[in-house]
């Protein structure tokens, strides 16, 4: 179960991936507990960049059933440090998860997503 209930105080957030170096594509573990909110704050904060011509694409995905996930939103890409805010009104299912794809040459990103959900 997520913190929404919390949502609304100061320094309340939720982590849908930890700060990591990443060096290839993944996705974060789907997270239950988004149903009550209305809106979504999502944080990006790259804090490394390194290899040959490296990128990070991110997307936040929903999913009604656990299997089949779809696109809440796309972040521009990353080729070095950066931080992006994107904020979120439209609907958007119960569980939520960020998938990013990694290219380059020997890339790695350190980089974390947090959200704060407005109940």
């Amino acid at each position: 179960m997520s913190d929404l209930t919390q949502a609304n105080t100061p320094n309340s957030t939720i982590t849908l991936l930890s700060s990591a170096a990443r060096t290839s594509t993944g996705s974060g573990t789907g997270l239950a507990g988004f149903a009550a909110a209305n809106n979504l704050v999502i944080q990006l904060e790259v804090t490394a960049a390194s290899g040959t011509l490296p990128t990070l694409d991110l997307v936040l995905q929903d999913t009604v059933d656990g299997t089949n996930w779809n696109t809440v939103t796309t972040f521009t890409q990353a080729t070095g440090t950066t931080r992006e805010v994107k904020r979120i009104n439209t609907p958007f299912s119960d569980s939520l998860r960020v998938t990013y794809l990694i290219a380059g040459t020997n890339p790695s990103f350190t980089f974390s997503v947090k959200t704060f959900a407005d109940a």
